[in-house]
Formats: structure tokens, C-alpha cells, sequence
């Protein structure tokens, strides 16, 4: 028998015996993967933000199939979105309101006088290791631009010394509230539009010299709210939204404008 007729049938053994153990191999160590983590992916939005928890929206699909659950929302997703992921997932699914990010602070270059001039690394945390604040209000935001750098969908920007966030852009995903050093970012509906834009809880005297719109805890937006939706604890107003009715009545009594209507104008308050 010719040397290439040999060889030719001993490659070929090797390969029947190769393919026969990928075969088996192939059946041995099988892992089953549920069809519905891959049309879930496909309906999620593909941000891959992280702000569901999970490294990306294949992780997060394969752990709402694996739990079968929906407790723990896309915070990207709409409510469509996830109605229809619900379907796959054989649940019934609540619409719920779209959530927006939102700054509690309006102490501007204008409104908050600049105590320093900062020079160092743009960040808000590495600002706060040289001094806890560079304006007049130790609460006041710093204007460096963490959460901005953090936000994956160019929702917010830098001006006049604040952050402004765009809710249009905002999907709600949460990842800029642990950026803030000041703890000033927090998520509210995106349908309420009256917001505090203050988070000092120094006495009125003290927290109206360090900014010109600032809270002084002088309970006129308590008093006038008929739906019990906005209380002021520590000298500082906060809003309950799930009784906040968008009446503005609070807005209109509020001596010092720190409590506004979302996309309106800010005028400073005259002294009180």
C-alpha cells in the first residue's frame, strides 16, 4: 500500500476520532440557555449604563429570566418597554412614571459667592479633599462636574457654577447620585415639576447670607399646601411627590425662591 495512502488513512482516523470527541464533548458539557434572555436583551434599550445593578442589559435579561421577576426595573426602560418584557416573562407589569434626576441646589456663581479659587484635578471628590466647599454655602453644589463626567446619556452640563440636568435627556438611571460628594442629586417624577433646590439646614439667618436663594425654614409652603405634600424639617422644605399635586401654591409664598417650577426662570428674591 503507497506511504500516501497510509498517511491519507491516518489523518483521516484522527479526524473521525477528533470530530467524535467534540461531538461528545459538545453533549457532555452542554449548557442550556433560556431562548427568552435573548429576546429580552433585544427589548431592553442597550445602554449597558450599569444603573440596573448588573454589568450590562445581557446580564440583567438573563437575571429577570432566571428570577422571573420584574421587581427590580430597568431604570432606562419605559413603561412599554417593560410591558412588553413582561409578556416574554409571562407578568403582569404596572406602568410606572419615568424618573428624573434632579439638583438640590441653586447656588450659583451669582447666588453663592465664590470663597476660593480651587485649582486641581475637575473632579468633585478630589475638590472636596483640599476644602469642603468653594463657595459661601457648605451645602452648595461645587460645580466640577462629577456626576456630568458619570452621566452616560449627556443629560447634564455645567453653568454659572451649578449642574443643570436635562430631563428630556435624563433616562433616570441613577448613576450620578452616588457621584455627588454633597449628596444634593436625588430622583424625583418626571411629570412633578415643583422641586426644593436647596439642601442647607443651617438656621434662616445663616443659611440666607451664604446664599441668596436659599431655604430658611419659614414653613409658608407648609402652611399654604392643602395636600399635606411638602414639610419643613431642620429648617429645610422638602416635597412629598406622592401627594405633590403641581398646584405652585408653595412656589408663590416662598420669599426667598428656592422652591421652583422646573424649566422656569429663577429671579432672586429680594431681601426678607
Amino acid at each position: 500500500m503507497p506511504d500516501i495512502v497510509i498517511a491519507g488513512l491516518v489523518l483521516g482516523g484522527f479526524a473521525l476520532i477528533s470530530s467524535s470527541g467534540l461531538l461528545y464533548a459538545s453533549k457532555k458539557f452542554y449548557v442550556y440557555e433560556d431562548p427568552r434572555i435573548e429576546e429580552v436583551t433585544e427589548l431592553l434599550p442597550g445602554a449597558n449604563c450599569g444603573g440596573c445593578g448588573f454589568a450590562g442589559c445581557s446580564a440583567y435579561a438573563e437575571h429577570v429570566v432566571k428570577e422571573g421577576s420584574l421587581e427590580d426595573p430597568c431604570p432606562v426602560a419605559d413603561s412599554e418597554t417593560m410591558a412588553k418584557i413582561g409578556e416574554v416573562l409571562g407578568l403582569q407589569v404596572e406602568s410606572s412614571e419615568k424618573m428624573v434626576a434632579s439638583l438640590m441646589c441653586h447656588g450659583t456663581v451669582q447666588n453663592s459667592e465664590l470663597m476660593m479659587d480651587y485649582e486641581g484635578i475637575e473632579d468633585c471628590w478630589a475638590a472636596m479633599l483640599v476644602a469642603d466647599t468653594t463657595k459661601a454655602c457648605a451645602f452648595a453644589c461645587l460645580g466640577l462636574g462629577s456626576c456630568v463626567e458619570a452621566c452616560p446619556f449627556d443629560a447634564m452640563h455645567l453653568e454659572n457654577g451649578i449642574v443643570v440636568i436635562d430631563d428630556e435627556k435624563c433616562t433616570g438611571c441613577g448613576i450620578c447620585i452616588p457621584t455627588c460628594p454633597k449628596n444634593i442629586l436625588h430622583m424625583r417624577p418626571y411629570s412633578k415639576k415643583v422641586t426644593v433646590t436647596c439642601n442647607n439646614t443651617d438656621k434662616g439667618a445663616d443659611a440666607r447670607k451664604a446664599c441668596k436663594v436659599a431655604c430658611i425654614g419659614c414653613m409658608k409652603c407648609e402652611k399654604v399646601c392643602e395636600d399635606d405634600a411638602i414639610h419643613v424639617n431642620n429648617f429645610l422644605a422638602k416635597i412629598d411627590y406622592n401627594k405633590c399635586t403641581n398646584c405652585e401654591k408653595c412656589v408663590e409664598v416662598c420669599p426667598t425662591n428656592s422652591i421652583q417650577i422646573r424649566g422656569q426662570e429663577v429671579h432672586v428674591a429680594a431681601d426678607v
